[in-house]
């Protein structure tokens, strides 16, 4: 049995209990412009977060995040943090990985915690750090002995999947569709994996403003199922 693809499956279940199912990442605002209204729409949609956003900020940081706690190197770690923040301009996808990360937090430091993440849990704790989901994946898959391209393969299939499932209930899609679109972008998680185990220090960031508006209107919208 490998111990070490347990974990991996634990840390990347989308039914992990942190909340994720309460955020659409500004997918319901493209739904109610009418953007996104059948399975080709929403593909695009999906593609274009994981390329364009995840690529370049949350998967970048948790491929840092490895890597501090891999040297370990408790300055960077904290600098990665404040730049994670900065990078999320619109405040509700800021506030939900914060809230994602200390739910994370609260989950898995006493499962599988060592000295280097109870280092980041009394930063947060203290107000010295905010404690950002990508890069608590991260340290936690450090801490698990999963290797770095596994953790990325997990919090990438994670991130398609929530996604999909939004998009299956906002749309709608049927579950057939939604199932087609997942299978049908393994081959581009593949690539960005590869991409993403050592990231371009100049592109780290890199932050796609059509998607951040449409999260910023997400707080003005009449009606809403989703905190973001």
């Amino acid at each position: 049995m490998n111990n070490a693809l347990l974990r991996l499956l634990h840390i990347s279940d989308p039914s992990l209990p942190v909340g994720a199912y309460a955020h659409s990442g500004g997918l319901e605002t493209y739904v109610q412009c009418g953007l996104i209204h059948d399975s080709s729409t929403a593909k695009k949609f999906v593609t274009a977060v994981l390329i364009n956003s995840l690529q370049y900020t949350d998967a970048a940081y948790l491929s840092l995040a490895f890597d501090a706690a891999a040297a370990p190197d408790e300055k960077k770690l904290l600098l990665m943090d404040a730049a994670c923040s900065a990078v999320k301009l619109p405040e509700e996808m800021r506030k939900a990985s914060i809230k994602l990360g200390k739910r994370l937090q609260k989950l898995f430091e006493p499962l599988y915690g060592n000295a280097f993440t109870a280092f980041y849990t009394n930063a947060v704790n203290a107000g010295n750090a905010d404690g950002h989901y990508c890069i608590l994946f991260g340290l936690y898959a450090h801490a698990m002995q999963v290797c770095k391209e596994d953790a990325l393969t997990g919090f990438y299939y994670n991130a398609a999947a929530g996604y999909i499932t939004n998009c299956v209930k906002l749309v709608p899609l049927g579950q057939q569709q939604g199932q087609e679109i997942l299978f049908s972008l393994q081959p581009l998680l593949e690539k960005l994996v590869a991409a993403s185990l050592q990231p371009d220090p100049a592109l780290t960031g890199l932050c796609s403003p059509g998607l951040d508006i449409r999260c910023m209107q997400h707080e003005q919208l009449y009606s809403r199922l989703y905190m973001s």
